[in-house]
């Protein structure tokens, strides 16, 4: 990893622009955040969080509304009941959907068939209440980030796409790492900060 800090969040972020390679694709920038003085062998040290980024994540992010309901809603009661026999099938709907959200009468339908599979990802459903503002319930999904802590002290996730500016990257960093730092347990504290493009090296912050 790159040992350089920085002075500010700015000018990591244009020293990660300005020495990495553009690739064929859009990167995203990636925060990665090791915790010290932590006992994970504790079940209440761990804990997985959405975290609504304060300018989205620069790029469309698939939700899986489980609905009767809703006329878009791409996954039906029927259609869960389909996959209660086809492992196959709901490991595509895994992959396909970065986020759930489900309205409350098909809940225990999807804990029951689905949340031995959507559990240990961290990916059970957001429940999805009635009225003209469930889509403001999916917007907030869509510029949301999970971050977890499992097994390892360190915590990875996106904070923002290229394209995006850097001050949007930079308060939507502050954000993740405020959200760590009430998540953690009080002795426990942030080693250390790093930031870094899909493809590029870590560059050490100062937070």
């Amino acid at each position: 990893m790159e040992t350089k800090s920085f002075r500010s969040i700015e000018d990591s972020i244009k020293y990660i622009r300005e020495n990495n390679p553009k690739r064929e694709f859009e990167q995203t920038f990636d925060l990665i955040v090791n915790i010290r003085n932590i006992d994970l062998k504790k079940t209440e040290n761990k804990f997985s969080k959405d975290v609504i980024l304060p300018h989205g994540r620069g790029k469309n992010v698939e939700v899986g509304i489980i609905s009767d309901t809703i006329q878009e809603a791409p996954i039906r009661k029927a259609d869960i009941e389909k996959m209660a026999a086809d492992k196959k099938e709901m490991k595509n709907l895994m992959r396909k959907y970065e986020f759930f959200v489900c309205e409350a009468p098909l809940m225990p339908l999807v804990g029951k068939t689905l949340g031995k599979f959507l559990g240990p990802k961290g990916k059970m459903p957001k429940l999805l209440l009635p009225g003209p503002n469930y889509k403001n319930i999916i917007d907030e999904t869509k510029k949301s980030v999970r971050v977890k802590l499992r097994d390892s002290p360190t915590i990875q996730t996106c904070v923002g796409s290229e394209n995006m500016k850097d001050l949007e990257i930079k308060e939507n960093l502050e954000k993740v790492v405020e959200e760590i730092k009430k998540s953690i347990p009080p002795k426990s504290q942030i080693k250390n900060v790093y930031l870094k493009l899909t493809m590029g090296r870590p560059v050490k912050l100062e937070v």
